[in-house]
C-alpha cells in the first residue's frame, strides 16, 4: 500500500471511528456526528419558532394541554433515553404530530379530533418519542452530512399560517425537520419501540394495532386532511399493521385504554370542531377572493368559540384585503389581546400600518413578529423603514435576511440590497474578463449577474508578469457608458493593446472601480 493510500485509510478510519456511537434505543452501532448536546440545542432553538409556523400553541384549554403533557411524561419515563421532553398542542386543524431532536414533540388539534382513547394518543405519542429518543431527526441531518461531505450551516455548535414558505434564518431548519419524511427503518423502529413504551407505561399496545388499521383505511379512502398531515411524513401501510400485530403477539395485549377519560378531557375541543371548520373554510374563501363568504364563516366561527384569537385574525385579514386598515387593526388588536405571543396578528398589524402610511408605528409590530418567527416580509418591511430614514446599515441587515427566502419578496429584498450596496462595492457584484477579438485586440468585458441595470461602469485593466506574477502595468480608467441590463454584458476596447494569442489574456485582469444604477 502506498504511503498516500495508507494515510488516506488511517485518516478515514479516525474520521469514522470518532463519529461512531451506540443508538440509545436500538443499541446498534452507528455513525453519529450530531452529539446529544447538539440534538438538545437544535430542539431548544427550533421548537418555539416551529410551533409558530405550524399554527401556534392551542391556549384556550390549558387543561387539555396539561392532560396531553401528563401522558407524554408517563411515556417518556418508559423510554430508553432521558431527554428534556416537552409536549404541546398546536392550533392546527390538520391531523398531524411531529418530533424534533432533543425530545421536542407537538400534536395538532386536528389529530385529537380523530382519536378515541388515551391509548390511541399514547400510541402516536410513543411513536414520536422514539423518533426523538432513537435520533431519527439527527440521523436525517447526518445523512445530509455524508451526502454533501460537509456539516451544513445550521448553527449546531456548542451553543398554520400562510407564512410557511417565508420563514428565514435559522428557523428554516425546524420547518425542514418536522416536514421531512422518515425512512422505512425509522418508522418500523418507532412503531416497535413505541409499543414497548406503551406496555411499560401501562397502556394496551393493542391500540397501536387498531390505530394503524384505521390509518390504512383512511389512506385508502384518500382522506385529504390526513394525506396533507400525518400520512405525508408517516405513511401507513398494511406491512406496518402486520408488524404491529407481530409485536403485539410478542409482548401481549392488556392495559389501559382510557376511552372515558379521553372523551372527558377532549370533549371541550371536539365541541368546538365546527367552529374551526368554519374558520378553515373562511380562510379558503378569502384566498379565492370571496370576502363576503369569508366574513360570514368568520362570524360563524366566533359564535361557536368566541375566545379564539385566530377567528379575529381572519376578520382582520378580510378587512386588510379590502384596504380597510383601521378596521383590520381593530381585529388584530383583539387577537393580540387574546394571544399576545403568536406572530401573525403582529406582522399583519405592521402591514396594515405600513400600507396606511404609518411606518413608524408599524416598526415595533414587525420587530415583535420577527422575535416570535423571523419571516421575509417582516425583515423586508423593516429594511424599507430603515432605508426611508437613511439607516442603510439596518436596511442592508434586514434585506439580507429577507433575501434568504425563495419567494417573490425574497427576490425584491435581494434587489433592494443590491441597489444600496452595489454603488459602494461594484466589484463584489460585477464579473469581469479579458478577451480578444479575431484580430487580437484586447477588450475588457463586464457581466452583470444582478437584478438591477447598471451604467457608467468604470474599470481598469491590470497586466501581470508571466514569470513573477506581479503587476507590471495598468491601463488608464475605461468607461462603459451604456447600461448593462441584468444577465447581460458590456465591453470596451483597451486602446493600444493587441495580443499575439488568446492565451495571453491570462496575464490581464479587469478591475471594476465604480458603477452607477441606471434607474
Amino acid at each position: 500500500m502506498s504511503r498516500i493510500r495508507l494515510f488516506t485509510f488511517v485518516a478515514l478510519s479516525i474520521f469514522f471511528l470518532s463519529g461512531c456511537g451506540t443508538n440509545p434505543v436500538t443499541k446498534k452501532r452507528e455513525i453519529q456526528f450530531v452529539s446529544e448536546q447538539q440534538e438538545i440545542a437544535i430542539g431548544q432553538q427550533n421548537y418555539a419558532p416551529t410551533r409558530q409556523s405550524q399554527g401556534g400553541d392551542y391556549v384556550i384549554d390549558p387543561e387539555l394541554t396539561a392532560y396531553v403533557q401528563g401522558i407524554g411524561k408517563r411515556l417518556a419515563a418508559a423510554s430508553d433515553r432521558p431527554l428534556p421532553y416537552e409536549f404541546i398542542v398546536l392550533n392546527n386543524s390538520v391531523p398531524n404530530a411531529w418530533a424534533m431532536p432533543g425530545g421536542k414533540i407537538a400534536f395538532n388539534r386536528g389529530l385529537l379530533y380523530e382519536l378515541n382513547s388515551e391509548a390511541e394518543l399514547a400510541a402516536v405519542m410513543g411513536h414520536e418519542i422514539v423518533h426523538s429518543a432513537a435520533r431519527h431527526g439527527a440521523q436525517s441531518m447526518e445523512r445530509g452530512v455524508l451526502l454533501q461531505g460537509a456539516i451544513m450551516a445550521i448553527g449546531i455548535g456548542a451553543q398554520n399560517s400562510n407564512y410557511g414558505n417565508l420563514i428565514v434564518g435559522g428557523s428554516q431548519l425546524g420547518a425542514q425537520l418536522v416536514s421531512s419524511k422518515y425512512g422505512r427503518d425509522a418508522e418500523s423502529e418507532s412503531d416497535y419501540y413505541g409499543m414497548l413504551y406503551m406496555k411499560k407505561a401501562g397502556y394496551d399496545p393493542a391500540a397501536a394495532v387498531s390505530l394503524q388499521e384505521t390509518f390504512v383505511r383512511l389512506s385508502e379512502g384518500k382522506q385529504t386532511n390526513f394525506l396533507e398531515g400525518l400520512f405525508a411524513s408517516h405513511p401507513p401501510s398494511q406491512a406496518r399493521v402486520e408488524a404491529n400485530r407481530a409485536t403485539l403477539a410478542k409482548i401481549g395485549a392488556g392495559g389501559e385504554w382510557g376511552k372515558e377519560i379521553y372523551a372527558q378531557k377532549v370533549g371541550k375541543l371536539k365541541a368546538t370542531q365546527a367552529a374551526y371548520k368554519a374558520h378553515d373554510e373562511g380562510v379558503a374563501a378569502l384566498a379565492k377572493g370571496d370576502t363576503a363568504k369569508a366574513a360570514e364563516l368568520a362570524k360563524k366561527a366566533i359564535a361557536g368559540e368566541p375566545r379564539e384569537a385566530r377567528f379575529q385574525d381572519l376578520l382582520g385579514d378580510i378587512a386588510l384585503s379590502q384596504k380597510k386598515y383601521d378596521e383590520a387593526l381593530k381585529y388584530y388588536a383583539q387577537a393580540i389581546k387574546m394571544q399576545p405571543d403568536y406572530f401573525k396578528p403582529h406582522i399583519q398589524s405592521g402591514i396594515a400600518l405600513y400600507n396606511s402610511g404609518r411606518k413608524a408605528e408599524a416598526e415595533p409590530y414587525f420587530k415583535r413578529s420577527n422575535e416570535l418567527l423571523p419571516t421575509a416580509p417582516g425583515h423586508y418591511f423593516l429594511g424599507e423603514i430603515a432605508e426611508s430614514r437613511g439607516d442603510m446599515d439596518n436596511a442592508l441587515k434586514n434585506y439580507q435576511i429577507a433575501a434568504d427566502s425563495n419567494s417573490e419578496i425574497g427576490k425584491a429584498s435581494t434587489e433592494r440590497y443590491v441597489r444600496i450596496d452595489l454603488p459602494k462595492n461594484p466589484g463584489k457584484y460585477l464579473k469581469t474578463a479579458a478577451q480578444v477579438d479575431n484580430r487580437g485586440y484586447l477588450y475588457a468585458v463586464v457581466q452583470n449577474p444582478t437584478p438591477v441595470t447598471v451604467s457608467r461602469v468604470q474599470i481598469r485593466v491590470v497586466r501581470y508578469d508571466a514569470n513573477t506574477g506581479k503587476a507590471i502595468g495598468q491601463s488608464r480608467p475605461l468607461l462603459i457608458t451604456s447600461g448593462i441590463e441584468p444577465n447581460k454584458q458590456g465591453n470596451v476596447q483597451v486602446q493600444g493593446a493587441r495580443l499575439e494569442s488568446p492565451e495571453e489574456t491570462r496575464l490581464y485582469r479587469v478591475v471594476v472601480e465604480s458603477a452607477q444604477l441606471a434607474n
